[in-house]
């Protein structure tokens, strides 16, 4: 108000103004919407199923502003959206226009645990536990209003104490959020642009696994004796048929294949942590 300047009496603040109209039409939506589910209760189709869809496009608006309650979730906004509109079309047709509570009352708890079904089935890209993706849900719905009335982005503490449960609960159930989208591996490496995510990732070298592998081995093999270790090279290194293995040991060809099986099967055991009985 200027300086020196008196209200007179007949003068109204421009915010009350605002909020009552803002509450004539809520009032005028909800009067509205009662009248079409009273008709929708009393006629066959197709009239039935004109007031339906009536009564979902005058309270569309509601559902358009749960959705927006778990944006910036990893989840589109216009996914978000559709699925809140399902939620509002199943409360529009189980609505019973004898219950004692009004069609929000029914309709806002119908199109959340449609929105939360929807990230526990679907949105989830890594699915963690069912309690943990259900406590997600209820951060997601409830951090809005705390961000609101606290002025900042609430604790995990001011979290758990608004949900009534633990904050070690909310803190895991807080770790999960980037669950529910992974970046693309066409999506820029750096800022500047350039190369993308998929050039920056290494490939795969095949020689650590043969270093893994004879680091593994030698204690093994080197627990062998000189005839075994003299069929593993002519086999594995020099690449010898068992037939002409024989010939250089001056065994059979059976011998060597069961010489063979015996040296592996206690390999395999001394890297499993024990030696098999038959060796």
């Amino acid at each position: 108000m200027p300086p020196g300047h008196v209200r007179r009496h007949d003068e109204v603040s421009p915010v009350t103004i605002a909020a009552v109209r803002a509450e004539d039409r809520k009032q005028t939506i909800a009067d509205a919407t009662h009248e079409l589910l009273l008709e929708a209760d009393a006629v066959p189709d197709p009239r039935h199923q004109a007031c339906i869809d009536e009564v979902v496009l005058l309270n569309a608006p509601v559902a358009r502003s749960i959705a927006s309650r778990y944006r910036s979730k990893g989840v589109d906004s216009d996914d978000l959206e559709q699925v809140a509109y399902l939620g509002l079309v199943k409360a529009a047709n189980g609505y019973r226009v004898d219950a004692s509570t009004a069609f929000l009352s029914y309709a806002v708890p119908t199109i959340r645990g449609e929105l939360k079904r929807y990230f526990r089935d679907c949105a989830w890209t890594i699915r963690p536990p069912r309690r943990v993706q259900e406590m997600q849900g209820n951060i997601a719905a409830a951090e809005p209003e705390l961000i609101q009335r606290l002025g900042h982005v609430p604790t995990d503490e001011e979290t758990a104490a608004a949900l009534g449960t633990d904050p070690a609960e909310v803190a895991e159930a807080a770790s999960v959020r980037g669950c529910f989208s992974t970046l693309s591996l066409d999506a820029p490496g750096a800022p500047e642009g350039g190369t993308s995510l998929i050039e920056t990732v290494a490939n795969a070298e095949d020689g650590y696994d043969l270093v893994e592998d004879v680091h593994t081995l030698t204690p093994a093999v080197a627990n062998l004796g000189d005839r075994d270790k003299r069929i593993l090279q002519l086999r594995f290194c020099n690449g010898f048929t068992q037939e002409e293995i024989g010939q250089e040991l001056g065994v059979s060809q059976m011998q060597v294949s069961r010489l063979l099986r015996g040296i592996l099967d206690r390999l395999r055991g001394e890297l499993a942590g024990g030696v098999p009985k038959n060796a």
